[in-house]
């Protein structure tokens, strides 16, 4: 589903070099910021749980501007991992139209609840989970007694992936 004009976002592998690349500039953004490489608690996602992978790519000049992927924690229950925008992008919409593609996405696949986590040094990411309806929970699976872990949580419905496209 496109939800900005101004971007192609395109389902692709988890090992697409683009989308490598992409999450390469996160974790090396997220290091400098916990001055830390070991700020994920569990296993880092991997092409086997990772349910669909998604890159934005600017339609002007066709160069990849984030990306974000859902990890499938049970029959009808994702994660978000990896979402990521590149910092000149931030602030245009980009975050919203991978998140709403991503929730599309997971409503095609039956997927009904969708959970994400951010750190303490992720201030940003906190609110735009929260400027986007999803409610915070207790920390869940890996997180739990993670002192510096926020989890959040958002219900997907057609109602819910249909409002969010349009946000």
């Amino acid at each position: 589903m496109q939800t900005n004009p101004r971007l192609n976002i395109r389902q692709v592998s988890w090992s697409n070099p683009v989308g490598a690349d992409l999450r390469r500039a996160q974790q090396a953004e997220l290091d400098a910021r916990f001055g830390r490489p070991d700020h994920e608690p569990g296993p880092p996602p991997s092409r086997a749980d990772c349910a669909v992978f998604l890159v934005a790519y600017d339609k002007g000049s066709g160069q990849p501007v984030g990306c974000g992927g859902l990890r499938l924690l049970d029959g009808s229950t994702a994660e978000i991992k990896r979402l990521y925008v590149l910092p000149y992008t931030r602030g245009s919409g980009v975050a919203s139209s991978i998140l709403a593609a991503l929730e599309a996405e997971a409503f095609s696949q039956g997927i009904t609840r969708i959970k994400a986590e951010a750190g303490s040094a992720q201030p940003d990411g906190r609110n735009f989970y929260e400027n986007s309806g999803f409610d915070p929970i207790p920390n869940f699976g890996p997180y739990i007694g993670v002192e510096y872990s926020h989890c959040y949580a958002k219900s997907i419905n057609a109602h819910s992936a249909a409002q969010t496209a349009m946000a």
